[in-house]
């Protein structure tokens, strides 16, 4: 049997704690093509708005538990843009004051004109459908931008390559591993790879796999039924329906237990899951991303992960690559971090000394862009002038020795022959790699392993 479902005009959720207003109006904007879900207090509104976000909010002023403008306040902290509806018969114009300024969309009195509501509702869907216009302006502005991707900073050839694969793989379906250490930027990736496709404007729902337990994570994923099991009083959405139409980002997915990764096969493949403990079968349309620090080829060699999950999640793969990897991107990100968290404390911090620049460079990162990021927002917080200096910086800086060369001691010589033999083990012996990360030419590092009587051979493997 096939079911058809109509369209309705947008998702209202009415807040009352008068039953006859809030069954009234669920009528009333039900004959007018919307769709209703109903809430008696501001705190049961909160929580309804957790499981399934509607698109305004029509809501009583005076509540028990959890008030009108309160109730207001809360919301926007999840999302600035949800348009909000205030309804009273309290005729005072300080409260209404107090209520524009929180950030209501309109003010109404009651009893309610169902005419001026209906007013006030399709203009706060007009504005916010402007409101994701504009964001799909900008986002087809950065995405022709060179850097191209929002909440990613950098400009080395290895950022480049995974701008590119990005870029190409956007406006497709098709699955996305995403593999790298931590730290290095995998979710900003994926969300950026949502920002520049056709599902923009649909939501991005992210999970990390590694922080639930078990039974838990299934919940997360499918949702249950009331009664499902203990402490499940009512009918809980998953992350896979939170995401419908837009993008399922799975952060350390190999992270993910035997028997949930057959549950998870199978939405990949049939699109179609129940929650936990129902039987109604549920469909679902996302875009599924998935990442994790793992070698997931070994963990099925070792049995650990399923190959058959392991080969629908890697249709497309893109490696994030190590920030000690990265060449100048490392002072690119520091300056950008700078600028953000002196704007957010509200200091002047015009850069780096030269001690503290030297610092950043020299240092390995092996916590990669998060632990710079901390490291600067530490840094600006604690600087005493204009400038971070190194002692601001909150790590220790490499050794005096490298490869048993002194620093200072060495000839620029021995550096460079260090420089470019470390590099190499690093890239697994590819000159082009190394080339690009010490920007010099392949020519210039073929010449010096001649000049150090290496085999050119063993090392190209370019």
């Amino acid at each position: 049997m096939t079911t058809t479902t109509t369209k309705t005009k947008g998702r209202i959720l009415v807040v009352d704690d008068e039953p006859a207003a809030r069954s009234g109006l669920q009528l009333l904007l039900r004959r007018d093509g919307y769709e209703v879900d109903l809430a008696e207090d501001g705190q049961d509104a909160l929580e309804r708005f957790a499981e399934h976000a509607p698109d305004v909010v029509v809501t009583d002023l005076t509540m028990p538990r959890v008030d009108g403008v309160t109730l207001l306040r809360r919301l926007r902290e999840q999302d600035r843009d949800i348009p909000v509806i205030l309804c009273t018969a309290v005729e005072d114009v300080a409260v209404a004051v107090e209520a524009m300024r929180a950030g209501a969309q309109d003010y109404l009195n009651k009893p309610v004109d169902f005419g001026a509501l209906t007013v006030a509702i399709e203009r706060a869907l007009e504005r916010r459908e402007l409101r994701s216009e504009a964001e799909n302006l900008r986002r087809q502005a950065r995405e022709t931008e060179s850097a191209g991707m929002q909440g990613l900073v950098g400009t080395s050839a290895a950022m480049q390559r995974v701008y590119r694969v990005a870029r190409q793989v956007a406006g497709a379906r098709a699955t996305v591993l995403i593999t790298g250490e931590s730290g290095t930027g995998k979710g900003e990736l994926a969300r950026a790879i949502h920002e520049l496709g056709p599902r923009a404007s649909k939501p991005f729902v992210a999970l990390h796999c590694a922080a639930l337990a078990e039974s838990l994570l299934e919940s997360e994923l499918f949702g249950h039924e009331k009664g499902a099991f203990t402490g499940a009083d009512k009918r809980r959405v998953g992350r896979f329906e939170q995401a419908s139409g837009g993008t399922l980002f799975l952060d350390e997915v190999g992270e993910i237990p035997a028997s949930t990764q057959i549950k998870l096969l199978r939405v990949i493949q049939e699109r179609t899951f129940e929650r936990v403990g129902g039987n109604e079968t549920v469909h679902t349309d996302v875009r599924l991303i998935a990442a994790t620090n793992r070698d997931l080829a070994a963990d099925v060699a070792a049995g650990r992960f399923r190959e058959d999950l392991f080969y629908r999640l890697n249709v497309v793969h893109v490696e994030m690559p190590p920030l000690r990897l990265r060449g100048g991107d490392v002072m690119v990100l520091a300056t950008h971090f700078l600028r953000r968290f002196a704007e957010e404390n509200r200091k002047r911090v015009d850069g780096f000394t030269d001690r503290a620049r030297a610092k950043v460079l020299t240092y390995r990162w092996p916590g990669n862009v998060r632990a710079l990021e901390n490291a600067i927002e530490r840094a600006v917080v604690l600087c005493e002038g204009t400038e971070i200096d190194e002692e601001d910086l909150p790590f220790e800086s490499i050794p005096d020795t490298l490869g048993g060369l002194r620093v200072p001691g060495a000839t620029m010589a021995e550096l460079e022959r260090y420089a470019i033999l470390t590099t190499l083990e690093a890239v697994g012996g590819s000159t082009s790699r190394a080339a690009e990360i010490l920007d010099i030419s392949v020519r210039t590092i073929q010449y010096r392993l001649n000049e150090y009587r290496l085999s050119r051979t063993r090392a190209d493997n370019a």
